[in-house]
């Protein structure tokens, strides 16, 4: 079972459904036999920047972190992934740069997320691999175009 703690702190309009939150997290954590239990925090640039400068030294809102939970087990007796915070302004910025709807990079960005708090990683390319891999094949599952193609805005969501 999923708990999601869905946290609107975010001014933009039009932003996905509490539906598609749960959604796009229950396809990306799908291999996970456990409950999982994870917080979305969808935040403003202020925010946004303020925790890439705290956390990764990068003084720029960026679309999505991640913060998996790094509790041990017998410390904690809940399923427990960790957090993600997504900046609207920069996802929708970012879906209108890169010719895609906004709906298939907010399912993009939260699956990536997801699978951060599931240990994947992209740094070497090797797992870089694996981890877009992954995103596609989960993508593609709930009908959204491959997010790694330049012409993605040429296969729309059905």
């Amino acid at each position: 079972m999923l708990e999601l703690d869905l946290q609107i702190a975010s001014e933009a309009e039009s932003l996905p459904s509490d539906e598609d939150f749960r959604c796009w997290c229950s396809v990306a954590l799908q291999q996970r036999t456990a409950d999982s239990e994870l917080t979305i925090r969808i935040v403003d640039e202020p925010e946004g920047r303020e925790l890439n400068l705290r956390w990764r030294e990068k003084d720029y809102a960026t679309n999505v972190l991640s913060f998996p939970a790094d509790v041990p087990d017998e410390l904690l007796d809940i399923p427990l992934l960790g957090d993600l915070v997504i900046c609207a302004p920069v996802v929708l910025r970012e879906a209108l740069e890169q010719d895609k709807t906004a709906d298939a990079h907010w399912a993009h960005l939260v699956i990536h997320g997801c699978l951060h708090l599931l240990g994947y990683d992209h740094i070497e390319d090797e797992e870089a691999e694996e981890m877009e891999s992954l995103e596609r094949a989960l993508l593609a599952e709930l009908g959204y175009p491959d997010p790694y193609l330049e012409d993605a805005s040429e296969h729309e969501h059905t």
